[in-house]
């Protein structure tokens, strides 16, 4: 009578075999036997999500009531971001001047550019109003924009007209903070004190018609003024 002889080598193909045959399904669309599929195949998480408590323990309605709840929060007010160099310090102080007739008068009249006006930063500000201001105001600040030209809104003064041209910064920067009118609304959440003032200096640069300093004045323009 002849023995038979474990082999562990044929059982561990055996199992193999087995684990094969059971992951294979006639779905197309499914992906068959998955083995600690999070592991490779992670649960997509939305940003700002509270996803709170786990529903095995406490109902889906209140973890679905938890969900459409943002997480995020606003900071504490006052809060002062941390700048990276302390060139950039001075931009992250709370505005002071409130969004009231008053506030952007007081604007005009205190609130002056932290940044020097050179060919550079009139070159950066361009980048920054060709991206949000071009569409209403036009590509030489004259209020024919693409949204202004197919009838939707009424056209913004040009800048170097005269209703504008001799606006003080803080006056811009004040309306680039908080809107101005009905039609232009508030940039302060697409752009930072800097990237305003940045844009500040491009208004400036179309103010002057395209110039880094505005034309000198005849000094019998001056005297007829006068």
């Amino acid at each position: 009578m002849s023995s038979i002889k474990f082999n562990p080598g044929l059982l561990t193909t055996a199992f193999g075999a087995l684990g094969l045959l059971a992951a294979c399904s006639g779905d197309p669309d499914s992906p068959g036997l998955e083995y600690m599929p999070d592991m490779y195949r992670s649960p997509a998480v939305e940003a700002y999500v509270d996803y709170g408590q786990d529903p095995y323990y406490f109902g889906d309605s209140l973890t679905s009531a938890q969900r459409a709840t943002p997480s995020a929060r606003l900071p504490v007010e006052g809060t002062i971001p941390f700048a990276g160099s302390e060139a950039d310090a001075a931009f992250n102080f709370p505005y002071p001047y409130p969004h009231t007739p008053e506030g952007y008068e007081q604007a005009g009249l205190e609130l002056h550019s932290p940044i020097a006006m050179t060919e550079a930063t009139v070159e950066q500000g361009k980048v920054i109003y060709e991206k949000f201001c071009v569409e209403c105001h036009g590509a030489k600040g004259k209020g024919d924009g693409p949204v202004v030209a197919k009838g939707n809104y009424p056209p913004p003064p040009a800048y170097d007209g005269a209703q504008l041209k001799n606006l003080p910064e803080g006056k811009i920067f004040h309306s680039i903070t908080y809107g101005r009118n009905i039609a232009m609304g508030s940039h302060a959440s697409q752009l930072n004190h800097k990237e305003r003032w940045l844009v500040v200096q491009y208004v400036k640069y179309l103010q002057n018609g395209g110039n880094m300093t505005a034309a000198p004045v005849a000094p019998d323009t001056v005297a007829q003024a006068k």
